[in-house]
């Protein structure tokens, strides 16, 4: 599956949806969700915020635009015969777009657990629809891909939430414990994670990526294996 453009649809004033989407995603890099407004957009626009509901109903459905705008990188070849390392490269192709976007990941991540998931917008959706066919064609039943995508989905949704938290409380410390808060801890109650500071200061997202897919795929090449072998 290769990464679909977004629908380009102009008014009659020549503005475009691409256009709109680009504009709403650099305010929500900027000043997150809450910063974007039907109002702020058509003055980022130059245009009347009036213009821009012939594209988007509302701002619920400007959030599900982007949404859909940034899911469209998010590429899956359906084809591919390793179907863990295609599951690999998904998932860093995912936290690079949570990366450069950490303000629409509560787009991707929590906001479609609001919404039930034959009313999610379509392009939201083609990552699993790709992923069912990438896993079925690999000899998975239908049921067990549907396993794996929970599981992979899960795994790296709760990785990019872990690694954008902040965690530093001091920045000016050198001190790993002070740096991070935890000489604020009952050290009788919470031992082993002061032991921890150095470990958390050093976290590095990218290992730590690495190293959970190798968890992940290890265990699910232990209890779901494909019934056939894959399309030559």
């Amino acid at each position: 599956m290769t990464p679909r453009t977004v629908r380009r649809t102009r008014d009659s004033s020549g503005l475009s949806r691409e256009s709109i989407l680009r504009a709403a995603l650099e305010i929500i890099d900027e000043d997150g969700i809450d910063g974007l407004s039907m109002r702020r957009l058509g003055r980022v626009l130059g245009r009347d915020p009036m213009s821009l509901y012939r594209h988007a109903a509302n701002k619920a459905e400007l959030l599900d635009l982007v949404a859909e705008a940034v899911l469209v990188h998010l590429s899956v070849d359906t084809t591919d015969t390793d179907w863990a390392g295609q599951l690999r490269t998904v998932a860093r192709q995912f936290r690079g777009l949570a990366l450069a976007h950490p303000n629409v990941v509560p787009l991707l991540v929590t906001r479609p657990l609001a919404t039930p998931i034959a009313m999610r917008p379509l392009g939201t959706l083609r990552p699993l629809e790709a992923i069912l066919e990438l896993l079925i064609r690999a000899g998975f039943s239908e049921v067990d891909a549907l396993h794996v995508y929970r599981s992979f989905y899960g795994f790296i949704q709760g990785h990019v939430l872990n690694e954008l938290q902040e965690i530093v409380e001091n920045r000016e410390e050198t001190d790993d414990l002070l740096r991070l808060g935890l000489h604020r801890l009952p050290i009788h109650e919470f031992p082993q994670l002061r032991s921890l500071a150095p470990v958390l200061a050093a976290y590095d997202g990218a290992t730590e990526l690495e190293r959970g897919m190798d968890i992940l795929l290890t265990g699910l090449r232990a209890q779901l294996r494909p019934t056939t072998p894959p399309p030559a």
